[in-house]
């Protein structure tokens, strides 16, 4: 059972000992899976997932910094925090537990400010020479445990993101730069994950989703549900996906994430 006192949970929230499945987590990638990528969540998923944790624990786990993780789950004013029983930020490495914090790591602490240098001076140099219909801004954005790399820019328009989306797929733009990176920077023991639209993720080797299984051990979980879009080879879910910890859930977008959830939880 979960080493979890009553006395953690906030007020008109169940301890996981009264829930149906009290030894069962339902995780959650956040874009393309609670959210079409980079909106907010519908009130029909808002709905459904706090009927879920009447049932099991539930857990976000996002690739993005919390502020945009929080944007896109606080629909009509919900308080995302304390909506679920843990929240995953930058994979994990921010993390929170019924609403509190818990202690973060360093992507700059772990590589050190030179190598990082040499890294962010090499993706400015290479995104100056690829030809690509348009270009925005934020083209590396630092996160306390990661950064992400975007060719097109992170202040791209939904339109134009969708764009480059489909572009990305016709020309491997993102493939092609991740390829190169992983030969000219091997001795950094970094992964580079592709998730979303525009960009991919870059931290060290470990750092993936599953670092926030980490997160959960001791916690008294028998069932970890992993419910990801990205869970291909070279996807930002595919670790964490494949990992024998979890119960892997692949879905195409928020619709599919709803039909499993009453599948398996909300229709019993």
């Amino acid at each position: 059972m979960s080493t979890t006192p009553a006395s953690a949970f906030p007020a008109g929230v169940k301890p996981f000992a009264e829930r149906a499945h009290p030894r069962t987590i339902c995780m959650f990638d956040v874009d393309g899976t609670l959210s079409l990528a980079r909106q907010q969540a519908t009130p029909e998923m808002i709905a459904a997932l706090k009927a879920l944790r009447e049932k099991t624990a539930i857990a976000f786990v996002g690739g993005s910094d919390l502020s945009k993780i929080v944007e896109q789950l606080s629909t009509g004013g919900n308080d995302v925090l304390n909506s679920f029983d843990y929240g995953f930020a930058e994979n994990g490495l921010t993390a929170y537990k019924l609403g509190q914090k818990l202690q973060s790591a360093s992507f700059i602490q772990h590589v050190g400010e030179e190598e990082y240098k040499k890294l962010a001076n090499f993706i400015l140099r290479y995104l100056s020479e690829v030809d690509i219909p348009i270009k925005r801004g934020t083209f590396i954005e630092f996160r306390n445990g990661m950064i992400n790399v975007s060719p097109i820019g992170r202040n791209a328009s939904t339109q134009e993101r969708n764009d480059y989306e489909v572009y990305d797929k016709q020309h491997g733009i993102r493939a092609a730069f991740v390829k190169v990176l992983q030969e000219k920077f091997a001795h950094l023991n970094l992964t580079y994950s592709i998730g979303g639209q525009i960009s991919f993720d870059v931290f060290p080797h470990g750092w993936d989703k599953t670092y926030a299984l980490g997160r959960l051990e001791g916690e008294g979980f028998d069932e970890i549900h992993f419910f990801g879009d990205k869970t291909y080879k070279g996807g930002n879910d595919y670790e964490i996906y494949n990992d024998p910890r979890t119960i892997g859930h692949a879905v195409n977008n928020p619709d599919d994430t709803l039909k499993i959830l009453h599948e398996l939880f909300l229709s019993k």
